[in-house]
C-alpha cells in the first residue's frame, strides 16, 4: 500500500511546486518597473509547446512614443503586441503598464484595457450592430458598469451607517451622472469621432455594407471612443485593397501628429519610416535591432535585417 502512494504524493508535490513557481512568476517582478515607461515587458516568453514564438523579450515604451514593429512572417511581431495588453497569455516574464503588473492576476485586466486601444487585422465589428451602437458599446456598458459599482457601495454605506455613531458614518461617493446623460455622451463623442473621418452620414448603417476601408477607420474610432493612452495596431492595413490603404494610414498619421502613444505592427515600410519615432526589427521570436527610423533603413547593422530589407524596399 506504501509503494501504491508514493506516485500520488509525488504528483501532489509535483502540481504544488508548479503552483508555487506559476505565483512567483505572476507576482515579483525581476526588477523594479521603469516609471517613465507607459509599457515595460520583462523577460517575455510565449511558447507552444515546443514552439518558442517569444524569446525572452525586455523593452520600453514611453508616453508619446510611435513604435512601429517589423519583420517577416512568423517572427512574432503580433504575438508580442497582443501580449502587450495580455489577450495573448505570457508563458512566463512579466508586462506593466502604467507600473500596473498585467500578469499578476489580482490586477483587473478588464480595468486596465480600458486605457489601451486594440486596432485588429480583421476589423472585428460587431455585424447585427449599426456603426454609431459599435462605437458607443463599450462606453455605454463601461459607464453603466461603473454607475452601478458606486450605487452599490452607497447602498452598502447606507446600510453600515445605520450601526455605526455619527462621528464614524462613512461618507456617499458621488454620483456625478445617469445612465441616461452616460448614453447621450456616448452618442455624442460617437458622432464627433465619425464627422472627423467623414462617415457621419454612415452612422446608421451596417458594417457590411461599407467598404474595407471604412470599416477599418470606424474600428480605429470605436478604440479612440474609450480615450485611451495607448493605440495597438495589428497590421490594420493588411485585409484592405490597395487603394482603400491610404486612407487608414493617413487617419493613423494624424493621430501620430496629436501625440497618440502607438505600438504597430506593419509591412508598410515607407509608413513606418515616415511616423514611427522608433522601429523594431523582430525575428525568430527577438527583437534583432532597433532604432531611430534613418539608422534601420538607412544604415541596418544586423544582416537579418539587411537582408529582409533588400527583399521588402
Amino acid at each position: 500500500m506504501k509503494d501504491a502512494k508514493t506516485p500520488v504524493v509525488e504528483e501532489k508535490k509535483e502540481i504544488k511546486d508548479k503552483k508555487a513557481k506559476f505565483a512567483k512568476t505572476e507576482k515579483r517582478p525581476v526588477e523594479p518597473c521603469d516609471p517613465d515607461a507607459l509599457i515595460e515587458v520583462q523577460h517575455l516568453t510565449k511558447q507552444y509547446g515546443n514552439l518558442i514564438v517569444l524569446n525572452d523579450i525586455s523593452e520600453k515604451i514611453c508616453s508619446g512614443e510611435k513604435v512601429a514593429i517589423i519583420g517577416p512572417s512568423g517572427s512574432g511581431k503580433s504575438t508580442f503586441l497582443r501580449c502587450l495588453n495580455v489577450l495573448e497569455d505570457p508563458t512566463d516574464g512579466y508586462v506593466f503598464f502604467e507600473g500596473n503588473n498585467l500578469c499578476d492576476l489580482k490586477v483587473d485586466i478588464n480595468y486596465q484595457r480600458r486605457r489601451m486601444g486594440m486596432v485588429f487585422q480583421q476589423f472585428n465589428l460587431f455585424n447585427n450592430m449599426t456603426v454609431l451602437q459599435n462605437i458607443t458599446f463599450a462606453p455605454v456598458h463601461v459607464g453603466l458598469q461603473d454607475l452601478r459599482r458606486v450605487k452599490r457601495r452607497n447602498l452598502r454605506t447606507k446600510i453600515a451607517n445605520l450601526f455605526r455613531k455619527s462621528e464614524k458614518k462613512e461618507a456617499f461617493l458621488p454620483v456625478q451622472t445617469s445612465a441616461q446623460e452616460i448614453k447621450a455622451e456616448a452618442k455624442e463623442n460617437a458622432m464627433r469621432l465619425l464627422r472627423r473621418i467623414g462617415l457621419a452620414d454612415k452612422a446608421s448603417a451596417y458594417p457590411s455594407t461599407l467598404s474595407g476601408g471604412q470599416r477599418q477607420r470606424i474600428a480605429i474610432v470605436r478604440a479612440l471612443a474609450m480615450n485611451p493612452k495607448v493605440m495597438l495596431f495589428d497590421e490594420p492595413t493588411s485585409a484592405l485593397d490597395p487603394e482603400m490603404v491610404g486612407e487608414v494610414l493617413e487617419l493613423i498619421k494624424e493621430l501620430a501628429e496629436e501625440g497618440m502613444t502607438m505600438v504597430i505592427v506593419t509591412h508598410e515600410m515607407g509608413f513606418a519610416r515616415e511616423v514611427a519615432t522608433r522601429v523594431l526589427f523582430m525575428d525568430g521570436g527577438k527583437i534583432q535591432e532597433q532604432g531611430p527610423p534613418e539608422q534601420i533603413f538607412g544604415a541596418p547593422q544586423n544582416e537579418r535585417l539587411q537582408d529582409f530589407l533588400s527583399k521588402v524596399l
